[in-house]
């Protein structure tokens, strides 16, 4: 089976564990490792600050607990994304508002979030997703005509640029994950980039538990979302290795591309002119009339050949969790909806070879004459 995505670790990462072992670095809390993987993952993006963190989820989450919003206050949030997202909202007691795709990108719909504003709505986090950028230049324009706070969703974008800029530069914060399929990875963990000062020392202070002076007495109810010294020094080489890890991302989705173009009802990913997409996973949507069969058939015949393939993101108007919530609003998002139906992912580890992308795009074309 050719898996969806398989983590590369070399021995470059095993020796920089083993030497966090030898030194000590073991916990959260001290060691050079965590230092200078969160100096030097936020020069790259652009920040003055990194704070690395046990995931993704735990970066999400810990970003909107730092904005101290109140019961009822409202998060937009990208409706095509992982649940992780909206979860942030949902645990900070904040009510996540669905804003539906658009059909280019799939990121968010810019064109709807002014119309989903209320005197509620306090932040937003857009998503990239898949590895291509939200054009962030025209949401902080909508961000801050309407005074809201932007959180960037970047855990599937690490490399991702907008008119030349990093994704996680612009917003107020962001939120970076490492886990085992993303650019680059530490298995679990995450990291918090921003260029304000305040925000920078809020997040650091609820990560550990909020401790202050002295020590055992807390003001704050804060969280244990320390990452590992030895972690941290897989994911700082990991990242040496992430300029590398991208070229070949986009190698591997130039590939996908120049032999799934003339296949009729495969829409591919797009790469807008203003934007540098990473490809964190390589994306199809499938028009079932034009193409024979559905998205469904297609990852059935697919397995039949040994490829495994991955289902777009459940929408956020479909989550029943979210649905449950008092305030929760009933936000229509067609495309979303057809992304969720119709969406999957195809293999997109990195060192891919062009004979097995081929294999797969061969696959990819017999499969209207499949029967199974």
């Amino acid at each position: 089976m050719i898996p969806v995505f398989e983590p590369v670790i070399s021995e470059d990462e095993i020796e920089a564990v083993v030497d966090a072992l030898r030194k000590g670095e073991v916990s959260g809390t001290f060691g050079k490792y965590i230092e200078d993987f969160e100096n030097e993952f936020a020069a790259y993006v652009g920040c003055k600050h990194g704070v690395t963190v046990n995931s993704g989820s735990s970066a999400l989450h810990l970003a909107v607990a730092a904005l101290d919003l109140q019961p009822g206050d409202e998060v937009l949030v990208s409706s095509s994304t992982n649940i992780a997202t909206a979860l942030a909202a949902l645990h900070n007691g904040a009510v996540p508002v669905p804003v539906d795709s658009e059909n280019v990108t799939w990121n968010l719909d810019l064109d709807l979030i002014e119309g989903l504003i209320t005197p509620r709505t306090k932040a937003i986090i857009p998503v990239h997703l898949y590895g291509h950028p939200v054009d962030m230049d025209r949401l902080m324009e909508i961000a801050n005509k309407h005074n809201l706070i932007v959180i960037e969703d970047c855990a599937e974008s690490h490399g991702a640029t907008v008119r030349g800029r990093m994704t996680g530069s612009f917003g107020h914060m962001a939120c970076f994950s490492f886990y085992a399929n993303k650019v680059i990875t530490t298995g679990e963990g995450g990291m918090i980039t921003t260029n304000d000062d305040a925000f920078a020392e809020r997040v650091k202070l609820l990560r550990n538990l909020a401790f202050t002076q002295p020590r055992f007495k807390h003001e704050l109810a804060g969280f244990n979302f320390r990452m590992p010294g030895f972690v941290a020094a897989l994911g700082l080489a990991q990242f040496r290795k992430i300029e590398h890890i991208v070229e070949q991302k986009r190698r591997v989705a130039h590939r996908y591309n120049e032999k799934l173009k003339g296949i009729k009802g495969i829409q591919l990913p797009a790469e807008l002119d203003w934007a540098k997409n990473v490809y964190w996973m390589y994306g199809i949507v499938v028009d079932p009339k034009e193409f024979g069969i559905g998205r469904d058939k297609l990852v059935e015949a697919l397995a039949e050949s040994g490829i495994q393939t991955r289902t777009f993101f459940c929408p956020m108007n479909q989550q029943p969790v979210l649905d449950k919530m008092p305030g929760f609003r009933d936000v229509p998002c067609p495309v979303a909806d057809s992304l969720w139906e119709n969406g999957l992912y195809l293999p997109s580890t990195w060192n891919l070879s062009d004979e097995t992308i081929d294999l797969i795009c061969d696959a990819i074309g017999r499969a209207p004459q499949w029967e199974g």
